[in-house]
């Protein structure tokens, strides 16, 4: 992925996917109780808006484990490419969910504090999840950088450009989530300690809107990312050049004209292409090169569930 071969997940990897979302979502949900415990034994705004961020992620996991669920449903004759675009419209509904209750609830909630007149109560207990959460949710961030190092090294590139590539959102989505909780929760610390410090709530508020413009922001790359999966998106370039160049190594191909490889699941890549053979070779030999050219295709590129090839002649040649 230096641009490089989009990463869709290898066989076995759905199922990693659906232990990292269902961790993640049990970890949010301990924590999103722990939160509003010690956020209205405090009456901090921060520690509440944390709350609304747990519950926000734990609404986001139960979303994108349907997701996983949904889109792993084999092919019919009414959808004959599978399931799979499925996973983006509920991964899409998350971070939808995310923006609204997550961020809203956050930024609304923290101006109403920050104009407050009564000062900051005890914050012992906050500062106590605030460290317990820390601890669980980068357990959860842990599991899921793992299972993206695993990937990065699969298809030999780096983290941070397979992370931008994967066409699994529910392990993006998972790693992003994780790593704005623990900014979240510095964020929610700092201001506890300065609305300590000078007694005064507006450090507790503003704390509260930073929380809310973080959640603000995954939930707008996330749900950019999901839009442009739906849509349709193609493989990067390099798979792209990578496929064509593969087609064309076989001694009946000319050129390929023209090939589309669009991405229509978390691990499935659909790929079509018109392909210029050599005039001499009889049908049934076309047949057979196609059938070659599948099976090689699939072998190096697991993610190619279909694989449709359209002989097209080459331009006409000037005449004498």
């Amino acid at each position: 992925m230096s641009e490089a071969a989009a990463p869709s997940p290898a066989e076995g990897t759905e199922s990693e996917s659906v232990g990292t979302v269902v961790l993640a979502g049990a970890m949010n949900l301990a924590i999103a109780a722990a939160k509003g415990v010690a956020g209205f034994l405090s009456g901090s705004s921060a520690m509440l808006s944390e709350a609304m961020h747990s519950v926000a992620d734990t609404t986001t996991e139960v979303f994108l484990f349907v997701a996983l669920r949904r889109s792993a449903k084999p092919a019919d004759r009414r959808h004959p490419l599978g399931y799979g675009r499925e996973a983006y419209l509920w991964a899409f509904l998350a971070a939808a969910f995310t923006f609204v209750a997550g961020g809203g609830f956050s930024i609304g909630h923290g101006i109403q504090e920050m104009g407050a007149t009564e000062e900051p109560g005890d914050y012992l207990v906050s500062y106590i999840v605030l460290a317990i959460s820390f601890i669980l949710e980068s357990v959860s961030l842990v599991r899921g950088l793992r299972q993206t190092r695993g990937e990065a090294r699969r298809w030999g590139t780096s983290s941070a450009k397979l992370l931008k590539y994967t066409p699994d959102t529910t392990l993006k989505a998972v790693v992003l989530e994780d790593t704005a909780a623990l900014a979240g929760l510095v964020i929610a610390a700092a201001g506890l300690g300065l609305s300590e410090i000078t007694r005064s709530p507006f450090w507790d508020g503003l704390a509260s809107v930073l929380i809310g413009v973080l959640l603000l922001a995954v939930a707008g790359i996330l749900a950019w990312s999901n839009v442009s999966l739906l849509i349709g998106q193609s493989v990067p370039q390099k798979l792209r050049e990578l496929i064509i160049n593969d087609l064309e190594e076989l001694p009946e191909v000319v050129q390929v004209r023209e090939l589309v490889a669009l991405h229509i699941g978390p691990s499935d890549v659909l790929v079509a292409a018109k392909v210029d053979f050599v005039d001499a070779v009889s049908a049934g030999d076309i047949e057979t090169a196609a059938d070659a050219a599948e099976r090689r295709l699939r072998a190096l590129y697991p993610s190619i569930a279909y694989l449709f090839l359209d002989p097209t002649p080459g331009p006409a040649k000037p005449a004498d």
